[in-house]
């Protein structure tokens, strides 16, 4: 299995910013900036009680973190919040389009 230790204690931290990346430019190649911070901002409040609950009871222990916590959760975690929708709208966006936002006629 090959090391993905490399950037030590950076390693988290630095495949958020990487996958980020590519999220943002996916979605702003579909033009789909604002419909994903719409999305990440009604998801956020969720996915921070779950993660909060998560790390509380020890489902996960996340060793390859820098260690900086914000409101009880490390920092990478926070941005994971916001990457992982933002990567699933950003390639939804892309392989859809507009098409997604027409509304749907029965045929007759």
């Amino acid at each position: 299995m090959r090391d993905i230790t490399v950037f030590g204690r950076y390693t988290y931290l630095v495949t958020e910013i990487v996958w980020g990346l590519v999220a943002a430019l996916l979605l702003r190649r579909a033009n789909a900036l604002r419909k994903a911070a719409v999305t990440i901002l009604a998801l956020y409040p969720i996915a921070y009680v779950w993660d909060r609950y998560t790390l509380a009871v020890g489902v996960f222990d996340i060793k390859l973190r820098i260690g900086i916590d914000i409101a009880g959760i490390p920092l990478e975690e926070h941005l994971f919040m916001a990457v992982v929708p933002g990567l699933v709208i950003g390639i939804h966006e892309t392989i859809f389009g507009d098409e997604s936002d027409e509304v749907m006629v029965p045929a007759e």
